[in-house]
Protein backbone atom coordinates (compact mmCIF):
# COMPACT_ATOMS: atom_id res chain seq x y z
CA UNK A 1 0.00 0.00 0.00
CA UNK A 2 0.77 3.38 0.00
CA UNK A 3 1.23 5.54 2.87
CA UNK A 4 2.28 9.22 4.39
CA UNK A 5 0.53 12.66 4.39
CA UNK A 6 0.30 14.84 0.56
CA UNK A 7 3.68 15.83 -0.26
CA UNK A 8 4.19 19.68 -0.08
CA UNK A 9 2.91 21.93 -3.04
CA UNK A 10 -0.33 20.31 -3.56
CA UNK A 11 -2.94 22.58 -4.59
CA UNK A 12 -6.37 22.64 -5.66
CA UNK A 13 -6.11 23.51 -9.56
CA UNK A 14 -9.09 26.06 -8.93
CA UNK A 15 -6.54 27.93 -6.90
CA UNK A 16 -4.10 28.61 -9.54
CA UNK A 17 -1.52 29.41 -7.39
CA UNK A 18 1.20 26.31 -7.47
CA UNK A 19 1.56 23.19 -9.05
CA UNK A 20 1.50 20.03 -7.34
CA UNK A 21 5.40 19.29 -6.83
CA UNK A 22 6.39 15.11 -5.96
CA UNK A 23 9.20 13.86 -4.73
CA UNK A 24 10.81 10.45 -3.91
CA UNK A 25 13.57 7.95 -5.18
CA UNK A 26 14.80 7.72 -8.99
CA UNK A 27 14.97 4.15 -10.70
CA UNK A 28 15.32 3.39 -14.50
CA UNK A 29 12.73 2.01 -16.16
CA UNK A 30 12.17 -0.96 -18.18
CA UNK A 31 12.67 -1.11 -22.36
CA UNK A 32 9.46 -2.32 -23.87
CA UNK A 33 9.87 -3.30 -27.40
CA UNK A 34 6.31 -3.99 -28.78
CA UNK A 35 3.84 -0.93 -30.55
CA UNK A 36 1.06 -2.19 -28.67
CA UNK A 37 0.60 -4.26 -25.72
CA UNK A 38 -1.71 -4.57 -22.56
CA UNK A 39 0.60 -6.72 -19.68
CA UNK A 40 -0.70 -7.83 -16.63
CA UNK A 41 0.95 -8.47 -13.76
CA UNK A 42 -0.44 -9.89 -10.52
CA UNK A 43 1.50 -9.95 -7.41
CA UNK A 44 0.19 -12.61 -5.57
CA UNK A 45 1.21 -12.03 -2.14
CA UNK A 46 -0.20 -8.77 -2.30
CA UNK A 47 -2.59 -9.15 0.47
CA UNK A 48 0.03 -10.73 2.87
CA UNK A 49 2.44 -8.21 2.22
CA UNK A 50 -0.02 -5.64 2.93
CA UNK A 51 -1.14 -6.77 6.76
CA UNK A 52 2.81 -7.23 7.02
CA UNK A 53 3.42 -3.77 6.31
CA UNK A 54 0.43 -2.60 8.54
CA UNK A 55 -1.13 -0.90 5.82
CA UNK A 56 -4.59 0.89 6.54
CA UNK A 57 -7.46 0.38 4.73
CA UNK A 58 -7.43 3.65 3.08
CA UNK A 59 -4.09 2.62 1.48
CA UNK A 60 -4.90 1.96 -2.09
CA UNK A 61 -2.88 0.54 -5.23
CA UNK A 62 -1.54 -3.01 -5.61
CA UNK A 63 -3.04 -5.52 -8.55
CA UNK A 64 -6.61 -4.01 -8.32
CA UNK A 65 -5.64 -0.56 -9.74
CA UNK A 66 -5.25 -0.25 -13.45
CA UNK A 67 -3.44 2.28 -15.67
CA UNK A 68 -3.80 2.59 -19.02
CA UNK A 69 -1.72 5.21 -21.17
CA UNK A 70 -2.51 6.44 -24.75
CA UNK A 71 0.49 8.47 -26.35
CA UNK A 72 1.69 9.51 -29.71
CA UNK A 73 4.53 7.33 -30.53
CA UNK A 74 6.41 4.06 -30.07
CA UNK A 75 7.52 2.78 -26.29
CA UNK A 76 10.82 2.35 -27.31
CA UNK A 77 10.99 5.54 -29.09
CA UNK A 78 14.03 7.13 -26.84
CA UNK A 79 11.84 10.12 -25.81
CA UNK A 80 8.38 11.46 -24.77
CA UNK A 81 6.28 8.07 -24.99
CA UNK A 82 8.91 5.75 -23.42
CA UNK A 83 9.58 8.29 -20.85
CA UNK A 84 5.78 7.55 -19.17
CA UNK A 85 5.92 4.01 -19.90
CA UNK A 86 8.93 3.16 -18.16
CA UNK A 87 7.72 5.46 -15.17
CA UNK A 88 4.77 3.13 -15.47
CA UNK A 89 6.42 -0.14 -15.98
CA UNK A 90 7.86 0.66 -12.84
CA UNK A 91 5.21 0.93 -10.52
CA UNK A 92 3.91 -2.31 -12.28
CA UNK A 93 7.65 -3.57 -11.38
CA UNK A 94 7.15 -2.79 -7.56
CA UNK A 95 3.40 -3.79 -7.78
CA UNK A 96 2.10 -0.34 -7.24
CA UNK A 97 0.06 -1.02 -9.59
CA UNK A 98 -1.88 -5.00 -11.11
CA UNK A 99 -1.72 -3.88 -14.63
CA UNK A 100 -0.58 -1.63 -17.22
CA UNK A 101 -2.03 -1.14 -20.76
CA UNK A 102 -0.47 0.77 -23.39
CA UNK A 103 -2.06 2.20 -26.79
CA UNK A 104 0.81 3.89 -28.72
CA UNK A 105 1.65 5.21 -32.04
CA UNK A 106 -1.47 7.18 -31.73
CA UNK A 107 -0.63 9.93 -33.44
CA UNK A 108 -3.89 10.58 -34.77
CA UNK A 109 -5.92 12.30 -32.54
CA UNK A 110 -9.30 10.50 -33.46
CA UNK A 111 -7.63 7.52 -32.61
CA UNK A 112 -6.30 8.38 -29.40
CA UNK A 113 -9.95 9.49 -28.64
CA UNK A 114 -11.01 6.18 -30.00
CA UNK A 115 -8.80 4.06 -27.13
CA UNK A 116 -8.75 6.77 -24.20
CA UNK A 117 -13.05 6.03 -24.12
CA UNK A 118 -12.18 2.14 -24.47
CA UNK A 119 -9.98 2.35 -21.74
CA UNK A 120 -12.46 4.00 -19.53
CA UNK A 121 -15.82 1.82 -20.84
CA UNK A 122 -13.57 -0.81 -19.32
CA UNK A 123 -13.22 0.56 -16.32
CA UNK A 124 -9.17 1.61 -15.98
CA UNK A 125 -8.54 3.05 -12.80
CA UNK A 126 -6.42 6.03 -14.22
CA UNK A 127 -6.29 6.53 -17.78
CA UNK A 128 -3.48 9.11 -19.04
CA UNK A 129 -3.33 10.76 -22.38
CA UNK A 130 0.23 11.62 -22.81
CA UNK A 131 0.22 14.29 -25.53
CA UNK A 132 -0.82 17.82 -25.33
CA UNK A 133 -2.70 17.37 -28.33
CA UNK A 134 -5.14 14.95 -26.34
CA UNK A 135 -6.64 18.13 -24.36
CA UNK A 136 -9.54 18.63 -26.65
CA UNK A 137 -10.35 14.70 -26.85
CA UNK A 138 -9.94 14.40 -23.02
CA UNK A 139 -12.42 17.54 -22.29
CA UNK A 140 -15.39 16.06 -23.89
CA UNK A 141 -14.48 12.43 -23.23
CA UNK A 142 -14.19 12.92 -19.18
CA UNK A 143 -17.21 14.26 -18.29
CA UNK A 144 -18.79 11.06 -19.48
CA UNK A 145 -17.10 8.83 -16.92
CA UNK A 146 -17.21 11.15 -13.23
CA UNK A 147 -16.11 7.66 -11.87
CA UNK A 148 -12.52 7.44 -14.15
CA UNK A 149 -9.36 9.28 -13.02
CA UNK A 150 -7.99 10.89 -16.20
CA UNK A 151 -4.36 12.89 -16.59
CA UNK A 152 -2.76 14.41 -19.29
CA UNK A 153 0.44 16.59 -20.31
CA UNK A 154 2.18 18.67 -20.84
CA UNK A 155 0.12 20.62 -19.96
CA UNK A 156 -1.26 22.98 -17.31
CA UNK A 157 -5.27 22.76 -17.68
CA UNK A 158 -8.03 20.65 -15.45
CA UNK A 159 -10.61 22.36 -17.31
CA UNK A 160 -12.01 22.20 -14.34
CA UNK A 161 -13.16 19.12 -14.30
CA UNK A 162 -12.61 16.72 -10.89
CA UNK A 163 -11.83 13.67 -12.99
CA UNK A 164 -9.02 15.44 -14.74
CA UNK A 165 -5.03 15.78 -13.50
CA UNK A 166 -2.49 17.73 -15.88
CA UNK A 167 0.67 17.74 -15.93
CA UNK A 168 3.90 19.25 -16.71
CA UNK A 169 7.88 18.77 -17.14
CA UNK A 170 10.15 22.23 -16.02
CA UNK A 171 12.38 20.74 -19.13
CA UNK A 172 13.93 24.33 -19.18
CA UNK A 173 16.07 23.14 -16.03
CA UNK A 174 17.87 20.25 -17.63
CA UNK A 175 18.14 22.74 -20.50
CA UNK A 176 20.28 25.13 -18.75
CA UNK A 177 22.39 22.29 -17.05
CA UNK A 178 23.49 20.56 -20.23
CA UNK A 179 23.93 23.37 -22.09
CA UNK A 180 26.31 24.68 -19.71
CA UNK A 181 27.90 21.69 -20.27
CA UNK A 182 27.50 21.66 -23.82
CA UNK A 183 29.41 25.06 -24.08
CA UNK A 184 31.90 23.93 -22.21
CA UNK A 185 32.60 20.94 -24.41
CA UNK A 186 32.51 22.61 -27.45
CA UNK A 187 36.22 23.23 -29.24
CA UNK A 188 34.21 25.73 -31.65
CA UNK A 189 32.10 27.39 -29.33
CA UNK A 190 28.90 27.00 -31.92
CA UNK A 191 26.00 24.75 -30.62
CA UNK A 192 23.51 23.49 -32.22
CA UNK A 193 19.54 22.21 -30.91
CA UNK A 194 17.13 20.73 -33.38
CA UNK A 195 13.28 21.03 -32.14
CA UNK A 196 10.09 19.78 -33.08
CA UNK A 197 7.38 22.27 -32.90
CA UNK A 198 7.47 25.76 -30.88
CA UNK A 199 5.00 24.69 -28.15
CA UNK A 200 5.00 22.91 -24.30
CA UNK A 201 8.26 21.39 -23.04
CA UNK A 202 9.90 21.25 -26.47
CA UNK A 203 10.12 24.90 -26.28
CA UNK A 204 10.88 24.95 -22.90
CA UNK A 205 13.73 22.91 -23.47
CA UNK A 206 15.10 24.39 -26.39
CA UNK A 207 14.87 27.50 -24.55
CA UNK A 208 16.54 26.67 -21.77
CA UNK A 209 19.22 25.19 -23.28
CA UNK A 210 20.46 27.92 -25.27
CA UNK A 211 19.90 30.15 -22.14
CA UNK A 212 22.41 27.74 -20.82
CA UNK A 213 25.18 28.05 -23.17
CA UNK A 214 24.96 31.23 -23.38
CA UNK A 215 25.29 31.76 -19.23
CA UNK A 216 28.48 29.72 -19.75
CA UNK A 217 30.32 31.18 -22.71
CA UNK A 218 28.28 34.54 -23.69
CA UNK A 219 30.03 35.09 -27.11
CA UNK A 220 29.09 31.15 -28.38
CA UNK A 221 26.91 30.80 -31.21
CA UNK A 222 23.29 28.95 -30.83
CA UNK A 223 21.86 28.14 -33.86
CA UNK A 224 18.35 26.59 -33.43
CA UNK A 225 16.54 24.07 -36.26
CA UNK A 226 12.91 24.03 -35.55
CA UNK A 227 11.23 21.36 -37.93
CA UNK A 228 7.79 21.41 -37.49
CA UNK A 229 7.29 18.22 -37.06
CA UNK A 230 7.60 15.55 -33.69
CA UNK A 231 7.88 12.32 -35.54
CA UNK A 232 10.06 12.88 -38.97
CA UNK A 233 13.24 11.54 -38.32
CA UNK A 234 14.56 12.40 -41.29
CA UNK A 235 13.82 15.75 -41.42
CA UNK A 236 15.39 16.18 -37.62
CA UNK A 237 18.38 13.95 -39.52
CA UNK A 238 18.76 17.01 -42.37
CA UNK A 239 18.58 19.55 -39.83
CA UNK A 240 21.37 18.06 -37.95
CA UNK A 241 23.32 18.19 -41.19
CA UNK A 242 22.62 21.56 -41.64
CA UNK A 243 23.65 22.80 -38.10
CA UNK A 244 26.57 20.22 -38.31
CA UNK A 245 27.75 22.62 -41.62
CA UNK A 246 27.32 25.65 -39.84
CA UNK A 247 29.86 24.86 -37.25
CA UNK A 248 28.21 23.27 -34.65
CA UNK A 249 30.31 20.48 -32.62
CA UNK A 250 27.84 19.72 -30.02
CA UNK A 251 23.98 19.28 -30.75
CA UNK A 252 20.46 18.82 -28.58
CA UNK A 253 17.27 18.17 -29.80
CA UNK A 254 13.99 17.01 -27.91
CA UNK A 255 10.84 14.62 -29.32
CA UNK A 256 10.60 11.32 -31.05
CA UNK A 257 12.10 12.66 -34.21
CA UNK A 258 15.69 13.12 -32.72
CA UNK A 259 16.93 9.65 -33.38
CA UNK A 260 17.39 10.96 -36.72
CA UNK A 261 19.92 13.61 -35.18
CA UNK A 262 21.39 11.44 -32.81
CA UNK A 263 22.16 9.26 -35.96
CA UNK A 264 23.76 12.01 -37.77
CA UNK A 265 25.84 13.18 -34.68
CA UNK A 266 27.37 9.56 -34.39
CA UNK A 267 28.21 9.64 -37.73
CA UNK A 268 29.39 13.40 -37.94
CA UNK A 269 31.34 12.41 -34.79
CA UNK A 270 29.48 15.10 -32.40
CA UNK A 271 28.15 15.07 -29.16
CA UNK A 272 24.48 14.95 -28.46
CA UNK A 273 23.11 15.47 -25.17
CA UNK A 274 19.55 14.22 -24.70
CA UNK A 275 15.88 14.44 -23.35
CA UNK A 276 12.78 13.28 -21.68
CA UNK A 277 14.54 9.69 -22.17
CA UNK A 278 17.90 7.94 -21.72
CA UNK A 279 19.22 8.35 -25.04
CA UNK A 280 22.78 6.94 -23.80
CA UNK A 281 21.77 3.15 -25.93
CA UNK A 282 20.92 5.18 -29.32
CA UNK A 283 24.71 6.27 -29.42
CA UNK A 284 26.99 5.70 -26.67
CA UNK A 285 29.82 7.33 -28.43
CA UNK A 286 29.02 10.65 -28.49
CA UNK A 287 26.43 11.10 -25.94
CA UNK A 288 27.20 12.48 -22.80
CA UNK A 289 24.02 12.97 -20.93
CA UNK A 290 20.56 12.87 -20.74
CA UNK A 291 17.80 14.75 -19.41
CA UNK A 292 15.58 11.72 -17.72
CA UNK A 293 11.48 12.62 -16.94
CA UNK A 294 10.85 10.34 -14.56
CA UNK A 295 6.75 10.59 -14.22
CA UNK A 296 6.39 7.69 -11.67
CA UNK A 297 6.64 9.68 -8.16
CA UNK A 298 3.67 11.81 -9.79
CA UNK A 299 1.78 8.88 -11.28
CA UNK A 300 2.10 7.22 -7.18
CA UNK A 301 1.07 10.13 -5.82
CA UNK A 302 -2.28 10.08 -8.61
CA UNK A 303 -2.67 6.94 -7.22
CA UNK A 304 -3.19 7.81 -3.95
CA UNK A 305 -5.28 10.79 -4.60
CA UNK A 306 -7.54 8.45 -6.04
CA UNK A 307 -8.01 6.09 -3.28
CA UNK A 308 -8.47 9.05 -1.10
CA UNK A 309 -11.27 10.00 -3.70
CA UNK A 310 -9.44 12.89 -5.11
CA UNK A 311 -10.07 11.98 -8.99
CA UNK A 312 -8.77 15.00 -10.52
CA UNK A 313 -8.55 19.14 -10.00
CA UNK A 314 -4.56 19.16 -9.47
CA UNK A 315 -1.53 19.90 -11.43
CA UNK A 316 1.85 18.96 -11.15
CA UNK A 317 5.14 19.44 -12.43
CA UNK A 318 8.20 17.32 -12.48
CA UNK A 319 11.45 19.17 -11.44
CA UNK A 320 14.73 18.67 -9.99
CA UNK A 321 13.82 19.49 -6.81
CA UNK A 322 11.08 17.01 -6.30
CA UNK A 323 13.64 14.22 -8.17
CA UNK A 324 10.97 14.35 -11.01
CA UNK A 325 13.71 15.49 -13.60
CA UNK A 326 17.15 13.76 -13.23
CA UNK A 327 20.20 14.31 -15.64
CA UNK A 328 21.53 10.68 -16.08
CA UNK A 329 25.36 10.55 -17.17
CA UNK A 330 26.80 8.28 -20.16
CA UNK A 331 29.15 6.26 -17.79
CA UNK A 332 31.65 5.50 -21.25
CA UNK A 333 31.55 9.03 -22.07
CA UNK A 334 34.95 10.15 -20.89
CA UNK A 335 33.32 13.56 -19.56
CA UNK A 336 36.42 15.88 -17.72
CA UNK A 337 35.60 16.81 -14.07
CA UNK A 338 35.36 19.76 -14.25
CA UNK A 339 32.45 20.00 -16.88
CA UNK A 340 31.11 17.48 -14.77
CA UNK A 341 31.18 19.85 -12.02
CA UNK A 342 29.30 22.69 -14.19
CA UNK A 343 26.45 20.38 -14.50
CA UNK A 344 26.28 19.62 -11.17
CA UNK A 345 26.44 22.65 -9.51
CA UNK A 346 24.01 23.90 -11.81
CA UNK A 347 21.52 21.30 -10.49
CA UNK A 348 22.27 21.86 -7.45
CA UNK A 349 21.13 25.74 -7.62
CA UNK A 350 17.79 24.00 -9.08
CA UNK A 351 17.12 21.62 -6.05
CA UNK A 352 18.20 24.07 -3.41
CA UNK A 353 15.09 26.18 -5.14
Amino acid sequence: GLRGTSLPGAVRADEAIHEREVGGLSWPGNKEENLKRSITFIVLIAALALVAAGCSSDDVGGDDFKIAIIAPSASNDRAFTQSIVDAADKLLEDGVVGEVAVTDATFVVEDAAVAIRDYATQGYNLVVAHGSQYGGSLQEIAPDFPEISFAWGTAADTFDLPNVFSYEAASDQGGIVMGKMAAALSQSANVGIVGPIEVGDAKLYVDGFEAGVKSQNASATVNINYIDSFSDVALASEAAKSLIGQGADVLSGTAQMTIGAINTAKTENVLWFGTQSNQTEVAPEIVVASQVYHWEHMLEDMIKQVGEGTLGGELYKITFANEGLVIEYNEDFDLPDDVKKIGDDAIKEFEDE
